[in-house]
Formats: structure tokens, C-alpha cells, sequence
């Protein structure tokens, strides 16, 4: 296996713990971990591979589903930034505006006003919690 394969692995590695743990708080030693690098050669070698550094994807994972969230969910914005992964409302709007150029409340009324009515929060949060009886349930 090639130097560059090889490296492309432990990259994919990294970036895939980022997509499955977005919402969590990550550092990038951690992820300089799972790809088995120090800090500095996992941050330019990310960089490199990727166009962006791990910092700067995981923060656009973040908004991302956060601009699915907005569209799609009845959550308020305090909600919604908490459900991404941000602890401070002023650093996730800061981070929104500068990702997509609106603000969440002004991306939030933009992707509605032609779209069906949201799905309540409580439902969502309803839908996507596991329960005993799904334990119980088989397929027809």
C-alpha cells in the first residue's frame, strides 16, 4: 500500500468521527489521535486533502445540519444550537452568518416561506428516542 493511500485512510478515519460525532465536543488532538498523527501533521495533512482545516469541516457539519434542522423542525434557535454541537448561541450565529450569509432566524424564514409546515419539535425529539417497545417489535 502506498504512502498516500495509507495516509488517505487515516484522514477518511478522522473525518468519518467527525461526521458521526459532530455534535459532541471535539477537539483536534482527538481527531489527530484517530488518525494516529500529531496535531500539526493531521491539521496540514487534513488541509491538504480536504481543502479546509478539521476545525473549519467540523464547524460546517455543524451548520449543516443545523440549516436542516432550521428548515424542517419546529426548535427554536437556542435548541437548534445546542442540538449541533455549540454551547454559546453568539458563537453559533456568528458561525452561521459567516457559513450561509444569513442569520439562523433570517435562514429560517427564508427556507419556509414557500415549504410545508415544520415538523413539532415533539415529534421529532418523539420519533428519534429509542424505546423498549421497538425492543419487543418484530417485522411482519
Amino acid at each position: 500500500m502506498t504512502a498516500r493511500v495509507e495516509a488517505l485512510g487515516h484522514l477518511r478515519r478522522a473525518k468519518d468521527e467527525i461526521d458521526a460525532r459532530y455534535a459532541e465536543s471535539l477537539d483536534v488532538d482527538q481527531l489527530a489521535k484517530v488518525a494516529g498523527w500529531s496535531r500539526e501533521h493531521f491539521t496540514r495533512t487534513f488541509a491538504a486533502a480536504f481543502g479546509e482545516t478539521p476545525g473549519a469541516y467540523l464547524a460546517r457539519r455543524r451548520i449543516e445540519r443545523a440549516q436542516d434542522l432550521l428548515r424542517s423542525a419546529n426548535l427554536t434557535v437556542t435548541e437548534v444550537c445546542l442540538l449541533v454541537g455549540y454551547s454559546s448561541l453568539g458563537t453559533f450565529s456568528r458561525r452561521f452568518t459567516e457559513i450561509t450569509g444569513l442569520s439562523p432566524t433570517a435562514y429560517r424564514a427564508r427556507s419556509r416561506r414557500d415549504a410545508p409546515p415544520p415538523i413539532p419539535g415533539c415529534y421529532l425529539m418523539m420519533w428519534t428516542r429509542p424505546s423498549a417497545y421497538e425492543k419487543d417489535v418484530t417485522p411482519g
